[in-house]
């Protein structure tokens, strides 16, 4: 038998992840756990961190989804645990890494858009963020 407490504490939990879920700020999926709400110039978006940076490199933002454009202005170089807003995603050059991973962020800060290789953020894959990131 249920108790009353345990059937109002059931309840209370399930009327706060029906309001987390319906403001979008709980992913579904364990590997979502990786794009989440972050605050970019007082617009909620879809965030993540670069990760897979050697120690002492960068990773560069590009104007175009590829190796071969320029460096984007108004974008500091990116450093492990940097966390960026992900605009949308699209396809290109592979990774310096893994070649066959052609996957980019278009990434926003607030100032600038740009590119890069969704190899270096903790994003999950595609599997996990095509079902919430928009296709450039």
């Amino acid at each position: 038998m249920v108790s009353s407490v345990s059937r109002r504490w059931r309840a209370r939990a399930a009327c706060v992840a029906a309001a987390v879920l319906g403001a979008g700020l709980l992913s579904t999926g364990s590997a979502q756990a990786s794009v989440f709400p972050c605050n970019v110039s007082g617009h909620v978006i879809n965030c993540s961190t670069v990760t897979g940076i050697d120690p002492g490199s960068y990773l560069q933002v590009r104007q175009g989804p590829g190796y071969g454009y320029p460096h984007q202005w108004g974008w500091p170089r990116l450093n492990n645990g940097d966390r960026v807003g992900l605009a949308c995603w699209t396809t290109g050059d592979g990774a310096a890494d893994n070649s066959g991973y052609r996957y980019w962020m278009r990434i926003d800060n607030g100032i600038a858009f740009g590119y890069v290789n969704d190899w270096y953020l903790s994003t999950g894959g595609p599997g996990s963020w095509q079902q919430i990131i928009r296709q450039c």
